[in-house]
């Protein structure tokens, strides 16, 4: 069974009492007024979805934004929502593809095993005539137990190796914010790129809101150079749209596939980093 699955999958599943269905969406960025995901949420979601709200399951002992949390935490906030260890889990966003692929790699990267992506979302759900309900849904107390899978995760001294040793880093930003020609979103970094590393922006692996087929992914990641048997890292603004890119190789066939978590949030504020841009 592959990382997505359809609508008609999990209707016919969600009855299930091992699974729990979590809904991951993050705002948009840059859209003003911030929009508010978990309003939308309680306002129409999937039966018995559990809100997944990614800032708050984040290390707030760091300024970086959305990095991974102690595996005593994770577990205890896990726990605390309802998750527990063995369940199959089902992730989705209310639109497009943007943020659910991130809590996807969380949660597996702490040991979750089944754990998937809804194709489409709860646009694909809702177009399909499937119920929606309203109201926070508040699941039972389980028990998680989170365990972080550290070859899921590159750092900064990671991904200076790769550099040094010319290995493969896919920047899931946009390719202005790549080229150092259009401005991050955040105040103070330098936009551009790392040394060698290769422009995929995540839009290019979404079509009409869902990830395109695994043969379009393959066939657009070997047209950019990339080599599928290799060790891979994705990089993004702050590990949210990289998970994107990691999905989209997984589904392609990679199997050596890192996360910097610290993205180029991280990245363009050490003194050490160099940075390029596109003359």
């Amino acid at each position: 069974m592959g990382p997505l699955v359809s609508v008609s999958w999990l209707a016919e599943h969600i009855a299930d009492p091992q699974l729990v269905v979590l809904d991951a969406t993050l705002p948009p960025v840059g859209v003003v007024p911030v929009v508010d995901t978990r309003g939308r949420y309680a306002e129409r979601h999937i039966p018995g979805a559990v809100f997944f709200d990614i800032d708050a399951l984040s290390d707030h002992a760091t300024p970086l934004p959305h990095m991974l949390q102690g595996d005593e935490e994770f577990s205890r906030n896990l726990s605390a929502l309802g998750v527990g260890d063995g369940m199959t889990i089902v992730v989705y966003e209310q639109e497009g593809v943007f943020s659910a692929p991130r809590a996807r790699w969380m949660l597996k990267a702490y040991g979750a095993k089944d754990v998937f992506l809804l194709d489409g979302g709860l646009k694909a759900w809702a177009e399909a005539g499937q119920p929606v309900e309203q109201g926070e849904v508040k699941r039972a107390a389980s028990h998680f137990t989170a365990k972080l899978d550290h070859a899921m995760v590159n750092d900064f001294a990671g991904i200076q190796q790769a550099i040094t040793g010319r290995g493969q880093i896919l920047d899931a930003r946009s390719a202005g914010r790549f080229a150092g020609t259009a401005p991050e979103p955040r105040a103070g970094l330098s936009s551009g790129h790392m040394p060698g590393a290769t422009s995929v922006p995540f839009t290019e692996l979404v079509n009409a809101g869902r990830l395109k087929p695994a043969g379009e992914l393959k066939q657009l990641f070997i047209a950019k150079g990339i080599r599928l048997g290799e060790p891979v890292t994705t990089s993004c603004g702050s590990g949210v749209t990289a998970a994107v890119v990691a999905l989209g190789l997984e589904i392609a066939g990679a199997e050596k596939i890192r996360l910097y978590d610290g993205s180029w949030a991280e990245y363009a504020q050490r003194p050490e980093a160099v940075i390029e841009k596109n003359s």
